[in-house]
């Protein structure tokens, strides 16, 4: 299965040393070998990092992570193949446009007989489920709200839908951003942290690496923090609810 992580703040802020941490579970902690990417939302545009190669052994891996983009959404996988060959066009995250934005998806899980029928609208260019999926997303999406783009709460009451259409081929976390908030699903396993004043110490659980955010932020800033799991060893990471979108939105977790 692979590793996902994604930010959203109510600030620009960098995601440097969540990296740090989350670049290790490509090959070092953990056996997610087979590519990784990065997308950071600056304003209506989208800054994308793609590697087939191991988040570990990856020269963009580092010069991501000594490369403080400010972004108020982020959205980071590590890829473990089961469907599709290691390549870059099977690497997460994918982008696609629709209503005049671009949208950022990344896909967690092994979708079984999973064959869509698609418009042409939005068509995968790998072999991967994940791709597929998030073009039938989008798909479903563009004819759900043929007016335009939804309300938040609108949109993700359609994700809700679409994710329990999904579910019954397998294991379906996923991130999806417009860079206007950001919705997280699980179904098996996403943790989320919420950082705020009064900020303190974090120490990753990956790397030997400890920052204070005390001396880095002020005391208005908000960042969430989702990942497959806890990034940190001394800090509270809560579960998301199982089979539900989360949203979160200026730096704060919005339940279902």
């Amino acid at each position: 299965m692979c590793q996902l992580l994604g930010m959203n703040c109510n600030v620009p802020t960098d995601i440097c040393f969540s990296f740090t941490g989350f670049q290790a579970r490509g090959g070092v902690t953990d056996v997610h070998r087979d590519g990784w990417g990065i997308a950071f939302f600056e304003g209506r545009g989208v800054r994308v990092f793609l590697d087939p190669q191991p988040s570990c052994e990856s020269p963009v891996a580092e010069l991501v992570r000594h490369y403080p983009i400010r972004s108020l959404n982020v959205i980071a996988h590590i890829r473990k193949a089961t469907q599709g060959a290691v390549g870059l066009e099977n690497t997460h995250p994918f982008m696609r446009e629709l209503w005049g934005r671009y949208w950022i998806f990344a896909h967690n899980g092994n979708l079984e007989d999973y064959l869509p029928e698609l418009d042409g609208s939005f068509l995968p260019v790998g072999q991967t489920d994940s791709e597929i999926a998030f073009c039938h997303l989008l798909q479903t999406l563009r004819l759900r709200f043929p007016g335009g783009s939804p309300d938040r709460l609108a949109l993700r009451e359609a994700l809700e839908e679409f994710a329990a259409q999904v579910r019954p081929h397998g294991p379906f976390n996923f991130m999806l951003s417009n860079g206007d908030c950001l919705f997280a699903h699980r179904s098996t396993e996403l943790h989320y942290i919420v950082r705020q004043a009064p900020f303190t110490v974090a120490h990753l659980k990956d790397q030997d690496v400890a920052v204070d955010f005390s001396e880095l932020t002020t005391p208005d800033d908000r960042v969430a923090l989702i990942a497959t799991t806890p990034l940190t060893d001394n800090e509270t990471w809560t579960p998301l609810p199982v089979d539900r979108v989360a949203m979160f939105a200026d730096g704060s977790y919005h339940p279902a």
